[in-house]
């Protein structure tokens, strides 16, 4: 009976311990390779890459993860039109699941985010829409890139509202110990967005409109410091007449933030908890640094866990400067008008303290619950070695179940540069030079020869994901 009891006992924590690995963990295995295939230039072979991943590392929980990855590897590949339908797919996908994720937020407290489908962070929300947007100007769709363009204003008047909706739904929970609260929202106006816009409306001849979109861009440098610290583009010629056609260079540099994993770790006082990290001492040995106290009602003291919380981190870019070259001839360096990457960890502070105290709430409930389930086992086996074995094993496959949620897309850029010059109508041989931060040019995307209108909008997208 007492071996029986045993292999029960083991049973247990070993499937406790594969089931954790198997589906608590994020992949990025898909991504080996992508990033030196991007500054090659090739799209195409990205493209195969991660289509040849669909179903194997990219499962059904992650479709909108899938489809926004797709989507702007078809837009760098030029397939605007299978651009814009991935887009669109990860675009409803996130919207069905937001709502999805309202319903069962309650019940699903205890459940490791990375085993719940991937509902897109809110700057892939926002930015799908400029991209879609570019792809309609390539497929000279106006009207349809006029409607991407206020979708981004509307989602961001939402933005703060959307979390609130779901940290009300946390506070219903049962297994809820503190206030669950979101953060503030500090974007609230994107200047790319209104760039787009008011060229749109110039083309138009809706130079009101035109004027107003034009404002905002100022505006928003003005009233969101932390996102746009740096100079506003100049913008003083857009909206005056000429002769000569207007011709406009939007430039996508880098690549967009990626995910890491923080280690923390809980003690417990009696009705608190303790927040911590460690490090290691001057004399060599490991110290607690608490990083925050939580009154936790009916805890009792001596628990330690250990639990993981994700962060966005920028990646760095070798992308210095941007020229424009027409002609042979010189047109200045293009100017910095988005921090596409700032957006996103901007926008991730308004979520950021419901993840923080979800996290923490899993971790003192289910280390609570290997606690019970360690002194059980340890009755059951009659303690000694074995009853210290399977403590360890059930430790090793508790801590196998809290990995961070580290999904995120890989492809959307990091900055955006623009810039406007004047030509004599007719045809131009067009170039952007790409430069490193010490001056070394890295790439030229030529255009080659193109023609420019007065009454065309004449606007030239480059990228170079390096």
């Amino acid at each position: 009976m007492k071996n029986l009891k045993l292999y029960l006992a083991l049973s247990f924590v070993v499937l406790l311990l594969f089931t954790g690995c198997a589906n608590m963990k994020t992949s990025k295995k898909q991504f080996v390779g992508t990033d030196e295939k991007l500054i090659a230039q090739d799209y195409e072979g990205v493209l195969k890459q991660i289509q040849a991943a669909k179903g194997k590392f990219y499962k059904k929980k992650e479709q909108a993860l899938f489809y926004l990855d797709e989507g702007m590897l078809l837009h760098y590949a030029g397939r605007y039109k299978e651009s814009n339908e991935a887009l669109s797919k990860a675009e409803q996908a996130i919207d069905e699941l937001y709502t999805k994720s309202i319903s069962r937020a309650a019940t699903s407290m205890l459940f490791n985010d990375n085993t719940l489908e991937y509902a897109g962070e809110d700057y892939e929300d926002i930015y799908l829409n400029v991209f879609k947007a570019l792809n309609y100007l390539e497929l000279n769709q106006f009207d349809a890139a006029f409607v991407e363009i206020r979708r981004i204003n509307d989602k961001l008047s939402l933005l703060e509202q959307k979390h609130k909706k779901t940290a009300n739904q946390l506070n219903l929970s049962k297994d809820k110990k503190n206030e669950f609260k979101t953060g503030k929202n500090k974007f609230h106006n994107s200047a790319l967005g209104r760039y787009l816009s008011m060229l749109l409306y110039r083309a138009e001849g809706k130079m009101d409109d035109a004027r107003i979109d034009r404002d905002k861009i100022v505006e928003a440098f003005n009233l969101q410091a932390q996102v746009y610290d740096f100079k506003h583009p100049n913008l003083d010629s857009y909206l005056e007449r000429t002769e000569k056609a207007k011709v406009n260079f939007i430039s996508f540099v880098g690549r967009g933030p990626d995910k890491k994993a923080n280690t923390l770790y809980i003690h417990t006082e009696k009705d608190l908890i303790i927040i911590g990290t460690t490090e290691e001492n001057p004399r060599g040995n490991q110290q607690l640094e608490t990083l925050d106290i939580i009154n936790w009602p009916g805890v009792k003291e001596g628990y330690h866990f250990k639990f993981q919380l994700p962060y966005m981190e920028m990646r760095k870019s070798k992308i210095g400067n941007v020229k424009i070259v027409v002609d042979n001839r010189d047109y200045g360096y293009m100017e910095k008008i988005e921090s596409i990457e700032k957006v996103a960890l901007e926008t991730y502070k308004i979520k950021e303290p419901i993840i923080y105290l979800k996290t923490i709430t899993r971790a003192v409930i289910k280390g609570l619950a290997a606690e019970k389930g360690k002194e059980e086992l340890d009755k059951q086996v009659g303690g000694g070695g074995w009853g210290d074995l399977l403590r360890l094993a059930t430790d090793v496959a508790v801590d196998q179940t809290e990995n961070a949620d580290l999904r995120i897309s890989r492809f959307f850029p990091a900055k955006a540069l623009v810039d406007e010059i004047e030509l004599a109508p007719g045809t131009h041989h067009i170039k952007l030079e790409y430069y490193d931060k010490n001056g070394n040019l890295l790439w030229i995307d030529d255009k080659g020869v193109k023609e420019v209108s007065r009454k065309d909008m004449n606007l030239f997208e480059s990228y170079y994901l390096n």
